[in-house]
């Protein structure tokens, strides 16, 4: 029996049909946890309280129904602490997550690579094995072993995802950062977790133009001791590009005593065993390194992957993504459900703004996975790739990184594809993946992201900590889920992991979000909690203004703030507004006033910017979003501790010392 949709769905965006329900994964599943379990789920609400009200059968009836590749996976699941914070799950079980990832052979595609430059690659499944075996045999010949660390200053390339698996299957940690960050920023990533291997690259293309990271590299290779080998994946195939570097090779150097290798030895580790270090945004200081479990990366992308995108055997599955960010762990995770990856390098707005709609007609993208930001910049800029490509192929549209607004779901409908899944997703590198997001079996209501994701106990409290629905509130996640952090690197007592989720709320991950729960049983996401503006003790989410200013066609991106006002008061704030214009263009009266009152019209008068300020750039982390929290020390004349994080450091001098902001 399908799952049932819900029975009132006037004003729904968009509608899966019963047959796209019935054949989804989702609904497999539900019929194989039924008939495994006994229980009936009539529908999703059912199916998502039993995920969480039984987590040992939910997360066991996924690894069977993923097909999770194992040594040994034990009887046990979870296995319940103190508190909520030191669970253990599936403590019997050894796997390897690179041989999860590499199960599939054969000669269909593993990996497509475009690079802005032109540059063109695609390894099959079994292209992508032999390349992985030859590194991981390399690496074992110089001593890496479990535990140990390798870190990639790399391009979104397929040299970048062999080096991962290649790592993963020895059972080292394995960590990664995009070649536009500055020396102090990989030195503050990579100089904490003591690498002893690096893999790099000579330089990228970006905005047209090749950028040579060898300078950078020296620099970076001096000031990591514990690196004993710096591996050089040529890129822009500059001359000698290992040359005055310590123990630097190139990948072909590194391996040419291992072209033989056909085999892969997989060691078979703990559930718990550390596979990433991923890193906190760092724009408040040096960035926290977030350690995360091989088995619960693999659980939680299966889920969120075949479960909730229905990704399968043969999708071709596309995520805009840098190294530095966790939606590149993320877009990893699909070979392990058969998928082809389609990586992507450089600008993407290359190619007259078509880069990425060229990609996706070329190759048949199933899944386009971007931010809600470059959907806005579609919008903007009047692209229309239903009309100028071929959208037919892709099922389902990702966004993520910021809210994504009701305009940019029509936007998708009417510009992309009327009959495509939007599935608008919320959760963070805390957590490898998402707490909200996607389902194929219930309908779109735009600007709401359609559900809490099996598993995850998602919930909005107040502050004080009780369940609230059509308010806004904290979201929090009231029990275990496998993503939860290992541990922080150089945090043995555990003291900032427990600060940094579970201090808020007593025995419950607090995320950090301002949100609400809509009637639909969908999520609105609002800002950061610690981004909310609170004039005259008002909480109001940053997202809330976004959406209106985005409507007037002269802004091409805004920041909001409070600002501590009136100086003699400082408990209390004003609503600061700035705003990017169109080249050319000037904030007048007439402009600051429009923008003010669409505000005003469409939300509430405390919404309303005590000033709108005019700038000529906005700062933002290498992922794309706005760091107000970094805007609004510079404008009380803070210290910003880390600007190695942002891709535009120098946009933080338009805030400083603004006249307008003085009175």
């Amino acid at each position: 029996m399908p799952l049932k949709s819900p029975v009132d769905m006037r004003g729904a965006a968009w509608v899966p049909d019963p047959q796209r329900i019935a054949t989804s994964n989702m609904n497999r599943f539900c019929v194989a946890m039924e008939a495994r379990w006994g229980r009936s789920f009539d529908d999703y609400d059912a199916l998502h309280a039993w995920s969480v009200e039984h987590l040992d059968e939910f997360w066991s009836g996924l690894w069977d129904f993923a097909g999770i590749v194992a040594q040994a996976e034990g009887e046990r699941v979870l296995e319940q602490g103190a508190t909520m914070e030191s669970v253990r799950w599936f403590p019997d079980a050894r796997l390897n997550f690179a041989e999860n990832l590499l199960r599939f052979r054969g000669d269909a595609d593993a990996l497509v690579f475009w690079g802005e430059d032109k540059v063109k690659r695609r390894l099959s499944r079994d292209e992508l094995y032999a390349a992985v075996a030859r590194v991981a045999a390399a690496l074992r010949a110089r001593g890496v072993k479990a535990g140990d660390r390798v870190v990639a200053y790399m391009p979104n390339s397929p040299d970048t995802i062999v080096a991962m698996l290649a790592a993963a299957s020895i059972g080292a940690i394995f960590s990664s950062a995009s070649p536009d960050f500055g020396p102090q920023g990989i030195i503050d990533r990579f100089g904490q977790i003591e690498p002893v291997v690096l893999f790099a690259t000579d330089g990228y293309h970006y905005n047209g133009r090749p950028h040579s990271c060898l300078g950078k590299l020296h620099e970076i290779a001096d000031q990591l001791p514990t690196v004993h080998t710096v591996v050089i994946c040529p890129y822009l195939g500059l001359d000698n590009p290992a040359a005055g570097i310590c123990g630097a090779v190139t990948l072909d150097e590194l391996t040419a005593d291992h072209a033989t290798a056909d085999e892969i030895r997989f060691e078979q580790l703990p559930f718990d065993h550390p596979l990433y270090i991923v890193f906190s945004s760092g724009t408040t200081g040096v960035p926290k390194c977030i350690v995360h479990r091989a088995g619960g990366a693999l659980t939680l992308h299966l889920k969120e992957h075949q479960l909730h995108g229905n990704i399968r055997d043969g999708s071709r599955l596309f995520y805009f993504a840098t190294c530095s960010w966790v939606m590149w762990n993320w877009l990893a995770s699909g070979l392990a459900s058969g998928a082809a990856l389609m990586l992507y390098d450089g600008s993407p707005f290359a190619a007259d703004n078509h880069i990425l709609f060229d990609y996706m007609q070329a190759e048949r993208f199933t899944h386009f996975g971007t931010s809600a930001k470059f959907i806005e910049a579609c919008a903007k800029l009047g692209l229309e790739p239903g009309r100028t490509h071929q959208t037919g192929s892709v099922e389902v549209l990702y966004s993520t990184g910021s809210p994504l607004m009701a305009e940019g779901y029509d936007y998708i409908h009417r510009a992309f594809k009327r009959d495509v899944h939007i599935a608008s997703i919320s959760g963070g590198t805390d957590l490898l993946g998402a707490f909200v997001g996607g389902n194929p079996v219930l309908p779109v209501w735009a600007g709401e992201i359609q559900c809490k994701q099996l598993g995850m106990a998602a919930d909005v409290v107040d502050e004080d900590g009780h369940p609230v629905k059509g308010r806004k509130g904290e979201l929090v996640c009231t029990r275990p889920f496998t993503t939860q952090p290992l541990y922080f690197w150089a945090d043995p007592e555990g003291h900032k992991y427990h600060e940094a989720y579970f201090s808020r709320f007593e025995g419950i991950w607090c995320h950090g979000d301002f949100c609400e729960v809509t009637p639909h049983g969908g999520y609105i996401i609002y800002g950061r909690s610690d981004a909310t503006l609170n004039p005259g003790g008002v909480r109001i989410g940053t997202a809330e203004i976004y959406r209106q200013v985005d409507q007037i066609g002269e802004v091409v991106e805004s920041a909001v703030i409070g600002q501590n006002w009136p100086p003699e008061k400082p408990t209390d704030v004003r609503v600061v507004l700035f705003v990017r214009l169109r080249d050319g263009l000037t904030l007048d009266e007439d402009l600051s006033d429009r923008i003010k009152q669409q505000i005003r019209v469409s939300t509430t008068p405390r919404h309303v910017p005590s000033r709108v300020v005019q700038v000529a750039d906005i700062p933002r982390t290498k992922s794309g979003k706005i760091v107000e929290l970094a805007i609004r020390q510079v404008v009380h004349g803070e210290a910003v501790k880390n600007t190695g994080a942002l891709a535009n450091p120098e946009a933080l001098e338009h805030f400083r010392a603004r006249a307008e902001l003085a009175t």
